[in-house]
């Protein structure tokens, strides 16, 4: 008996295809329609297997997955991440640092300048005769009729002193032919050393007491006893100004508003009075309180001379507002054109690398586009990624600069000056740098066609 296989029910014969007839119209063969619509079923099975295929949508994917997409991509490169951010971070820490160093160090320039220039005021004759002489001579007591008004904290007067061709020496030689030095003579009331703010490198400063008596001591400015080859009074050292001796006190060591005095011999007023016959003094300096210099500048002469206040020439600072501005300004605009510099290269530094990221991701992005993803979605996550970047750099870079300015301010022992506003505004600045930055490489990705990618990878 003969076993017959027979077919189930519902299954096609086995066997090779039958080849059909060519097409009349010159098209495949049956049998290569066969194969082709076998390949289209085959793919649609596997869509079925892989779910129902969403619908495009057209806004765009949601929020939350553009994020995570692009937080994925920024975290797959740590190493590159750092370093994209690093250029971020220096521009960033650079505008934070110099801008707040720059309003520090501005702040520092202006409290001097109202410590030293502000607070000075200066009083002399006005008017002169046809000798050259002064026809209005300043008041031996000037200083006294100073002091009374509010606002002055101290005020003195100085002189130059005219001694012809009499020479400066410390020691006087025997034969009188050692050479001295032509140094400035100067006479002062003993107000003048408050008055201009003077520091001692030894020694002290004359008195009321050694100008009403016409002492012959001196103070030397530090250059001057530098000359003269003198730096210590405790053993009473004398110079001589012409065939005269004079003691040695104290030695200058700084000033403010009136530099000359470290070149010159100072002497007391009556001093100068007795030995040279010094007439009138010159001018009075004035030390006011900060603020005060205006108001004092109109009352000085009137406090001085109150027959003819005209006859006085008062020499006053311009007012602070003005000046504080102008130095801030300027040392602002220097700044922030560095901050400027250090913020383009690190824009630079963000496309250079988003651009790299792209060239990389060729194939990724290709495959994207086969699945559905439109243009701006790839260009979106591209941007998105660029942000991140340039917050995180915004805000280490913030943090680096606030230490710094603060690092510098305190071993300066300076009061640090921030910007709320631009602390604050960095990290969204970096945002938008790198939003900038990586407009083109997001372009340049959305440009790339899903057939050209794939065939690439």
């Amino acid at each position: 008996m003969s076993w017959r296989r027979t077919p189930k029910a519902g299954l096609p014969k086995a066997g090779p295809p039958k080849a059909g007839p060519p097409d009349p119209a010159g098209g495949p063969s049956t049998s290569h329609r066969q194969r082709k619509s076998g390949r289209l079923a085959l793919a649609g099975a596997v869509r079925r297997l892989a779910g129902p295929r969403r619908k495009r949508l057209s806004g765009g994917p949601a929020l939350r997955d553009l994020l995570d997409e692009a937080l994925a991509g920024v975290a797959a490169r740590p190493t590159r991440l750092v370093l994209t951010t690093l250029g971020t971070v220096l521009g960033i820490a650079a505008l934070v640092g110099t801008v707040g160093l720059g309003q520090t160090a501005a702040g520092q320039i202006t409290q001097l300048f109202d410590l030293a220039a502000a607070t000075r005021v200066v009083v002399t004759p006005d008017d002169t005769g046809q000798q050259g002489e002064a026809a209005t001579q300043l008041p031996w007591d000037a200083p006294q009729r100073l002091v009374r008004l509010n606002g002055v904290d101290a005020a003195g007067t100085v002189s130059h002193v005219d001694v012809g061709e009499d020479l400066v020496r410390s020691v006087a030689g025997l034969d009188g032919a050692k050479e001295g030095y032509k140094l400035q003579i100067m006479a002062a009331s003993g107000g003048l050393f408050d008055a201009v703010r003077a520091a001692l490198k030894t020694g002290r400063f004359f008195d009321a007491g050694h100008d009403s008596r016409g002492d012959k001591v001196v103070v030397l400015g530090k250059n001057a006893a530098k000359r003269l080859g003198i730096n210590r009074v405790d053993s009473q050292p004398a110079v001589f100004i012409g065939d005269q001796a004079y003691t040695v006190i104290g030695i200058v060591d700084s000033v403010s508003g009136k530099a000359e005095l470290l070149d010159s011999v100072i002497m007391p007023n009556g001093t100068a009075k007795t030995a040279f016959n010094l007439k009138a003094p010159e001018s009075v300096e004035i030390r006011t309180t900060v603020g005060g210099a205006q108001l004092i500048a109109k009352q000085a002469p009137v406090a001085i001379d109150p027959n003819n206040p005209s006859a006085m020439k008062v020499d006053a600072p311009p007012k602070q507002g003005g000046v504080r501005k102008g130095v801030e300004s300027n040392l602002n605009a220097l700044f922030l054109l560095l901050g400027a510099v250090a913020l383009l290269v690190g824009g630079l530094g963000i496309a250079n690398v988003t651009l790299l990221s792209v060239l990389e991701r060729v194939g990724e992005i290709g495959l994207r586009r086969a699945l559905g993803a439109a243009r701006r979605h790839v260009a979106g996550q591209f941007l998105v990624e660029s942000v991140i970047v340039g917050f995180l750099g915004g805000l280490l870079g913030t943090a680096v600069g606030v230490l710094l300015t603060v690092g510098v301010s305190f071993a300066r022992d300076w009061t640090p000056i921030l910007d709320n506003k631009l602390t604050f505004g960095a990290p969204f600045l970096g945002a938008v740098i790198g939003l900038i930055a990586g407009t083109y490489p997001a372009w340049k990705a959305s440009a790339i066609e899903p057939i050209t990618a794939l065939r690439g990878t």
